[in-house]
């Protein structure tokens, strides 16, 4: 690229990110698939308006650990705290289940190799992808059907929101397995040692960030120092302990959640992701998408892709909710409203290229399961819900649990 392109690379990328973002939003899917198309269709594989480079990828990696201190930061710990084993529960088996699923279907595809191998990561990072719901994505849904405030939409609310931890959890992991010199008790080792800096650090922080919020409520160095402590924790999660950047971005979100300005916070930050950084991050998916390898074989592979991350979802979660004594439809809602993908498993796509276990061919699987499931999810939850008033829906379910 030459000195001042990257000029023009930034113009056409906004600018298509933002009209197709909008055209998506007028179809009533989310915004982030009009900008994975804008990026398709500026990208390479089709007008080649613009290339992959260096500065976009870092721009992306700016971009996706925004969205992950935002996720972070806009987490209800009170509610996370409410739900109690029933949300956990049906969280842990949603992520166990497309796990599972996944990495089956990688191995039935191109096979497993042997426990431990690249080819098994691999396998297994397919299953990760499917872990994560889009939480916003579902409480959009719920919000329009009116039914967010209910049992059911408070239930699968913090389920996803649960789920997406545990994926982020899960990434960790394998992404530590992926170094040839490392061994799981020195990636749990790892792990554990992150989440004592993690809690040591949060506990120190969020008292210092209390002062500061109550001396100097709604100014903007409370977000400034807020960003610097997203960027040390991102750096010093995988330098020191070799767990995902976007692991430690996501952490500090959660340290600063309970603030009193957390709100304050998530909207200053939201404004550098939202203008500039998060539209580079879903177009460069589009830009880096491949077409020129996108095979028969790959096509089946991308059907069955989504078929087996939208059914283990609904098996997984649905099943775990009628265990728990809800009923078969109430338990379906459950399933069905965990079946989004978004943000996340665009997120952990990235990170599998960056470090060498996804190749770019896959993310045409990923980018299809997004769609799918975003135009699926409030179509089925709408007509499981019709005909049942609100009131008695909730009263219900209360008599059920």
């Amino acid at each position: 690229m030459d000195k001042i392109g990257f000029f023009r690379d930034l113009a056409v990328i906004f600018l298509s990110a933002k009209i197709f973002g909008l055209a998506a939003n007028k179809l009533k899917a989310p915004q982030v698939v009009g900008e994975i198309v804008a990026g398709l269709l500026i990208g390479p594989s089709m007008l080649g308006f613009v290339k992959q480079s260096d500065f976009l990828s870092m721009m992306a990696e700016i971009g996706v650990i925004l969205l992950m201190f935002s996720a972070g930061i806009e987490t209800n710990m009170r509610d996370l705290l409410k739900t109690g084993p029933k949300a956990l529960l049906i969280a842990c088996i949603g992520v166990l289940v497309p796990l599972c699923g996944g990495t089956a279907l990688y191995g039935a595809f191109y096979g497993f190799g042997s426990i431990g191998s690249e080819q098994f990561l691999r396998a297994v990072f397919i299953g990760t992808i499917m872990t994560a719901t889009s939480v916003g994505i579902t409480v959009q849904a719920l919000k329009e059907l009116g039914r967010l405030k209910g049992h059911i939409g408070t239930l699968i609310t913090s389920a996803a929101i649960i789920d997406d931890v545990i994926g982020i959890i899960v990434l960790t992991f394998v992404i530590g397995f992926k170094n040839p010199d490392s061994h799981p008790i020195d990636v749990i080792i790892h792990t554990l040692l992150f989440i004592g800096f993690s809690l040591v650090i949060g506990f120190v922080c969020y008292y210092i960030f209390k002062l500061i919020d109550k001396r100097y409520p709604h100014q903007r160095r409370v977000p400034i120092l807020g960003l610097a402590l997203c960027m040390f924790l991102a750096y010093a999660a995988e330098e020191f302990f070799g767990i995902a950047d976007i692991t430690g971005a996501y952490v500090a979100g959660l340290i600063l959640c309970s603030l009193h300005d957390s709100n304050y916070i998530a909207r200053k930050i939201d404004i550098n992701s939202y203008m500039m950084f998060g539209p580079v991050f879903f177009a460069s998916i589009g830009i880096k998408t491949q077409f020129d390898g996108f095979t028969p074989e790959l096509l089946l592979f991308s059907v069955c892709f989504v078929l087996v991350a939208l059914i283990s979802k609904v098996i997984g979660c649905g099943l775990t909710a009628r265990l728990m004594k809800y009923s078969t439809r109430d338990s379906l809602k459950v399933g069905v409203g965990m079946m989004t993908r978004g943000e996340v498993a665009l997120i952990v796509s990235q990170k599998g290229l960056s470090v060498g276990m996804m190749d770019a061919k896959y993310f045409t699987s990923v980018i299809l399961l997004i769609i799918v499931s975003s135009i699926a999810t409030p179509i089925i939850l709408k007509l499981l819900y019709r005909g049942e008033p609100a009131d008695a829906a909730e009263e219900a379910v209360q008599a059920n649990a």
